[in-house]
Order: structure tokens, then sequence, then C-alpha cells
């Protein structure tokens, strides 16, 4: 065995996003979801939310702010909205996954659209032409000997919901999302073993991602309580109608260092990291954290927690941790208050790190770092379910997509996770990579910050052909699967 061999049955594959990926935004009775309102942005300017003022006038807020007093999400017919057209895997879901089979991938993980299963959310009967579409991409992952790992809600919901209960702010959500869970079910469940209830959320925020009109730190962690009841149902009725399957949910991850080992910083960087796993506390270990106290206490939160949540909450626990790793994060005591609300981006620069072109850290050694350190808290199994670099790619005048930036930052990357599994014995499940093709960022709204094995010929504007071409990657990443590391 090679130093960086990877165990047999390791799950190699990569993850998309619907709203980032499938377009198809008026298609096949898709419904409207609340990300089809936010626009393209950039490095330096901000994602924007369309909207229609009190007054009727036209105005926007970033999608972490909230609504002016009686504003609603709007579109425009000037306005260029990504998740409409997004990449079209919609059209092009045979293509795309032939392409992920050629790699050697084993599994895929991709996101349903709620509204297209429930183009409200409100129905009592589902839109079969939504379901036989996901069963048709899960029929074709099946052909190649590939899992279907399904994130259930991946930052996003019918727009109804949100423009009528104030999305997740309300409990009427819950019984919305087990409905809709429960048609997935009954529908995928004999050919779908992985799933996820929901995706980042330590990093959700916003109309877009959760469907509040407000963010206070009330509104941000009531509407977490009732997602943890919500996947805690989920994972009650899916061990019921699917014995033998497997629940998580997803977790945006970056490992956390003091700046110095001056006190105040070791102690800040303890409880920033301890803000940012509070989410999986609760989901994995079925139960409020003692330092959720100071938590709510410092940020003037009350939760309404109804009879019996509790209990659901300590009795239907995930039985597997899934997460996101893209960078590290270096904390200071005097950049705690005032860091981005997730505790996982920003903080103070690492002198002893390299930074991608959108001002990542970028750093393998963390990705080991993280896998130990969540084992060691929660002792269940880890799937790492992204990990990727985003950069500018282009084509070269041979015709071909040269990137050996990624193939480098992603053997790192490799070498670190197969080192925490074969050296600490970390019993990780498996690893796919965001995003296998090019599809729209979810940061930016670009397409230049590509991260695919796979080019898709599109501008940030969405104009192109939508031709799939083959990068450098695509080979190397072939020839890891196959030898299982061996060439690492």
């Amino acid at each position: 065995m090679t130093q960086y061999q990877f165990p047999k049955g390791f799950l190699w594959g990569g993850a998309t996003a619907d709203f980032q990926y499938e377009g198809g935004f008026n298609e096949g009775g898709r419904g409207t979801c609340s990300q089809d309102f936010v626009t393209e942005g950039s490095v330096d300017r901000k994602r924007q939310i369309t909207l229609k003022l009190a007054d009727g006038s036209r105005g926007t807020v970033n999608c972490l702010e909230t609504f002016p007093e009686g504003a609603e999400a709007q579109m425009y017919e000037d306005a260029y909205y990504p998740s409409h057209q997004a990449v079209d895997f919609y059209h092009h879901y045979r293509e795309d996954i032939a392409l992920l089979a050629e790699m050697g991938f084993n599994v895929f993980r991709f996101s349903i659209c709620w509204s297209r299963i429930y183009p409200t959310g409100d129905e009592e009967t589902p839109n079969q032409e939504g379901i036989d579409f996901y069963s048709n991409v899960i029929d074709e992952c099946l052909k190649y000997g590939m899992e279907p790992l399904i994130t259930i809600c991946h930052d996003e919901m019918p727009d109804h919901l949100a423009r009528t209960y104030d999305g997740w702010n309300s409990r009427h959500l819950i019984d919305a999302y087990v409905k809709y869970c429960r048609t997935l079910f009954e529908n995928y469940g004999t050919r779908v073993r992985y799933w996820l209830t929901f995706n980042e959320l330590n990093a959700i925020h916003g109309y877009a991602k959760i469907g509040v009109h407000t963010m206070t730190p009330q509104v941000y962690y009531q509407a977490q309580h009732h997602m943890f009841v919500a996947s805690s149902k989920a994972i009650a009725l899916g061990h019921e109608m699917m014995p033998g399957s497997m629940f998580g949910a997803m977790y945006a991850m970056s490992e956390m260092y003091p700046a110095t080992c001056r006190s105040e910083d070791v102690f800040a960087c303890y409880r920033q990291r301890r803000e940012s796993l509070f989410f999986i506390d609760v989901m994995a270990r079925g139960k409020y954290p003692n330092y959720a106290h100071e938590i709510f206490a410092r940020k003037g939160v009350n939760l309404k927690i109804e009879e019996g949540d509790l209990q659901l909450l300590e009795k239907y626990p995930l039985d597997y941790v899934s997460f996101s790793y893209y960078r590290s994060t270096t904390v200071t005591a005097d950049h705690f208050t005032t860091m981005d609300p997730m505790g996982i981006m920003g903080g103070e620069q690492n002198p002893y790190l390299e930074s991608t072109p959108w001002g990542w850290p970028i750093d393998p050694l963390g990705l080991r770092y993280c896998l130990n350190e969540l084992y060691d808290r929660y002792q269940k199994p880890l799937f790492v379910v992204e990990n990727g670099l985003g950069a500018v790619d282009e084509i070269s005048e041979d015709g071909k997509i040269h990137d050996p930036y990624r193939v480098k930052y992603l053997a790192d990357h490799f070498r670190a996770m197969a080192d925490a599994i074969n050296i600490d014995h970390v019993p990780c499940i498996g690893y796919t990579m965001w995003a296998p093709i090019d599809l729209v960022s979810l940061q930016t709204g670009e397409m230049k910050k590509r991260y695919g094995f796979v080019y898709v010929d599109m501008d940030d504007r969405g104009n192109g052909t939508l031709k799939r071409i083959k990068k450098d990657s695509f080979e190397w990443m072939k020839e890891v699967i196959a030898t299982g590391g061996g060439n690492l």
C-alpha cells in the first residue's frame, strides 16, 4: 500500500447545488424559489436581491440585509439572475453524468429544488414532472454504479413559503418540509442511501437562503431551531421508511487558529470555534450545549421551544457528519466581535499561507486537523462533501484548459485527507469535490470563478454555447480514483 492509498469502497465524487447548476427556471412545472431573485456580482460587488418597495419603486438589498418595511422580492427584465439558466444541467444531465462516470466517480452529490417538487410548498399533490426529472437523474447515476447523495434543502425554498410565512422563522415550514421529505422518500427511497437534510446550516442567512425578511440574531436562531426540529423529523421518517438509510447535514468548516499565543487570542479562537460548531453540537449530539446560554445572552436571543422539541432532537441525531472545507481562518481577540455571523470566513491574514485569487487562504493541513477535530468531538463517520479551488481558467491556443494549480491544490488536500484516514484512523466515508463541472459561484454569481474538472462555455452574463470541455485535471482525477490515491 502506498503512503496515500485510500481504503477500498471509499466514495469519490463531486457536488453541486440546484440553483447554481440546474437551470430550467420556468420549465417542468418548477415554481419560483427564493434564490431566483439574486443577481450576479463580483469579488468587489456584492450580489443583490431585487425588490419592489412599499411605494412601488425598485430597490435592492444584499443577501445578508434586512428588507425595508413593506418590500417584497421582485424580478426585473433588465436584471441578470444566474439561477434561471445556471449551466443548464436540466437539459445536459445525461452528458454531465456520463462525464462524471468517465472519471470513475462512484458518488454524485446533488440537491433537489424544493419548488420543482412542490411549486409553492403548500400544495397537497407534488409536481409529477419534477419527480420524474430527478428520478431520471438518479437512474442515470445508478446506470454507472454511482451512488446518489441527495441534499434535500440546499440554501433555498419555494418563494411562496418565504413571502407568506417569513421562511424558517415560522413553524409552518417544519410541516411543509416533512411533507416534501415524505414525497422524496416515497419516490426515491429504494434507490438512494445517503441523504443530507440541510446544507451549511452554520452559514446560511437572509431571504434567499432561509426565507426571512429580517436579519436579527433572534430571527436567525429561531429559524435554526425550526430547521433542527425539521431535520430530526426527517431522520425519524427516513429511518422508518428506508431502513439502512444514512442521514447527515452539511456544515461549512474552516479550521481556526489563534493569531498569536497571547491568551486573549487563544480564548477568542476557542469561543469562535464553539460558535461555529454549535450547529453540529445540537444535531449530532442531540442537545443544546451549555455554552449556548452565553451565545443567546450576548446576542439577545430568547428561543421559543415547543413541548417535545428537545426530546425529538435527542432521539433522532445525525448518522454521520459532513462538511465543506476550503480554507482556514485566523482569529484575534480584537476581531472576535466583528467577524462575519458564521464565524468561519474573514479573520486576520495568516502570513504562513498563500491565498486564492479570491483571498481564501490555502491550507491543506487544516483539512487533516478538521477531520481529527470533528471525529474527536462527535465519534461519528465523516464525509467531506465540498472542497475545491475557484480559479480563472482559460482556453489555451491548443484548445485545451491547463489547470496545474487545481491539480496541486487537490493533491495536497488529498494527501492530508489520506493521512487523517491512514495515520490518525479517522473514519471518512468519502469525498465529493465542489464542483466537478463548472457552475455559477455562490459567493459572487460569476462564471469566471471556476472549480470544475470540466469547463462550461459560458460567461458571467450567461452567454455561450454551454459546451462541456475536459480540463487537464480531468485525466489526473481519473487516475487518482483508478489508483485509489496511488499516484499521489
